[in-house]
C-alpha cells in the first residue's frame, strides 16, 4: 500500500485554501451493471507459498508458475549444452513471455524483488503497524467520498482485485452483506496480510473468499480478464511505473470491468503548495516508501487507454500536504 503520510505523520503542512482550484463535489456515475463472466480455470502450483494467504485457499485465477525443467521434461538430459540448445529452440517456437507475462511466478517475483527489494522483517512490521494506526483521521474524512465511489461495486462485483490493499481499510465499502464477493489483495509488504485478514473478518468476508498476494502493481499474478473490478487507493503515488501498473489493471479486468481509484496528485502549478511539494518530494520518497508528491496521476489514468474515465477532485484538511485528491471510475 502506498504511504502518503510519513511514518511519523508529522510532515504535514496546513495551508490556506485561497490558491485551491475549484473541484467537483459530487461524483456522478452511471452505476453500470456488471454482466456475468465465464472464468478460465488455470492450474496452480501448491508449492508456491508466496502466491497465497498463509491460511487461505489458492485461487483458480492465480496463474501457474513455470516449471524449472520444462525444456527437458520428456528427455533424459544431463548435458548443460544440450539443455541450452533445447531451451533456445523451444524459445524460438514458443516465446517464454506471453501476453500476460506477469502470470509466471519467476516473472512476477522478479519484478517484485526489483521494484520492492526485500526489507527486514522489523521494518515491514513497523511500517504495517504505522499504517494501521496513523491513518484513522484521514480515513474518517475521506469516508464520504469512498462510500459514494464504492457503491458502484457493493453487491455487484463478484471478483475484486485491490492493489495496495495494505491493512484493508477499503473492504468495508465494497464487501456486500451476502459476502459472496471474492477479493484478491495485492501488496508488496507481506506483513500487511494479518491486518488485511482481520479487516476482512471484521466486515463479514469469509477467509475462504479472501486471498492476500505479495506482489506489486507492475506485475500482477492474475490471469487476463479475471476480475470484475480493480480497486486502488493511494497506491499510484508509490509504484515505480504508473503506466505499467495501469496496463496491468486493464489486463486483469474483464471487458466492461471497472477500475475505481482515489489518488493524491500534485497541486496546481505556481501555488505555494506545489513549491513545497517539489522541495520535499525527494524526502517523502525516502521516509514514505517511495511516495511521490508531484505526480500527475489523474492525467495518466485519463491517458491510459480506458474506454471512459470519470474523474473528480477534492481537498482534505487532514491531508493538506498530499493534496489535492482525484477520485473516480475508469471503464475498460
Amino acid at each position: 500500500m502506498a504511504v502518503c503520510s510519513s511514518p511519523a505523520s508529522s510532515v504535514f503542512f496546513f495551508l490556506p485554501s485561497t490558491s485551491r482550484p475549484s473541484y467537483c463535489p459530487k461524483l456522478k456515475h452511471p452505476r453500470p451493471k456488471i454482466s456475468p463472466f465465464s472464468w478460465a480455470i488455470l492450474r496452480k502450483d501448491s508449492s508456491s507459498p508466496a502466491l497465497a494467504h498463509p491460511e487461505g485457499p489458492r485461487g483458480s485465477d492465480v496463474a501457474e508458475p513455470l516449471a524449472s525443467d520444462s525444456f527437458c521434461s520428456s528427455i533424459s538430459c544431463s548435458c548443460t549444452r544440450r539443455r541450452f540448445i533445447q531451451a533456445a529452440a523451444a524459445t524460438a517456437l514458443f516465446p517464454l513471455c506471453p501476453s500476460n507475462a506477469s502470470n509466471s511466478q519467476s516473472d512476477y517475483m522478479g519484478v517484485l524483488n526489483k521494484v520492492h527489494p526485500p526489507r527486514p522483517d522489523w521494518y515491514e512490521e513497523f511500517y504495517a503497524s504505522v499504517m494501521e494506526t496513523s491513518m484513522k483521521s484521514y480515513e474518517a474524512e475521506i469516508a464520504g467520498y469512498k462510500s459514494q465511489l464504492f457503491s458502484n461495486l457493493k453487491g455487484k462485483a463478484q471478483k475484486v482485485l485491490e492493489i495496495g490493499i495494505g491493512t484493508g481499510p477499503n473492504l468495508k465499502y465494497y464487501v456486500g452483506d451476502g459476502s459472496n464477493v471474492r477479493v484478491f489483495g495485492v501488496d508488496p509488504n507481506r506483513k500487511m496480510a494479518k491486518y488485511a485478514q482481520a479487516a476482512a473478518v471484521a466486515v463479514g468476508l469469509p477467509l475462504a473468499n479472501f486471498q492476500f498476494i505479495q506482489a506489486v502493481g507492475e506485475a500482477i499474478p492474475l490471469s487476463d480478464a479475471s476480475v470484475d473490478a480493480v480497486v486502488g487507493t493511494l497506491v499510484l503515488c508509490s509504484v515505480k511505473d504508473v503506466d505499467m501498473t495501469l496496463k496491468e489493471v486493464k489486463r486483469v479486468l474483464r471487458p466492461g470491468g471497472l477500475y475505481l481509484f482515489v489518488e493524491h496528485v500534485a497541486a496546481k502549478d505556481g501555488t505555494v503548495l506545489r513549491y513545497i511539494q517539489s522541495v520535499f518530494d525527494p524526502l517523502q520518497q525516502i521516509v514514505s516508501d517511495g511516495c511521490h508528491l508531484t505526480r500527475e496521476t489523474g492525467m495518466q489514468i485519463s491517458e491510459a487507454g480506458f474506454s471512459g474515465v470519470e474523474l473528480s477532485m477534492a481537498f482534505l484538511s487532514n491531508a493538506s500536504f498530499i493534496s489535492p485528491h482525484v477520485y473516480g471510475i475508469a471503464y475498460k
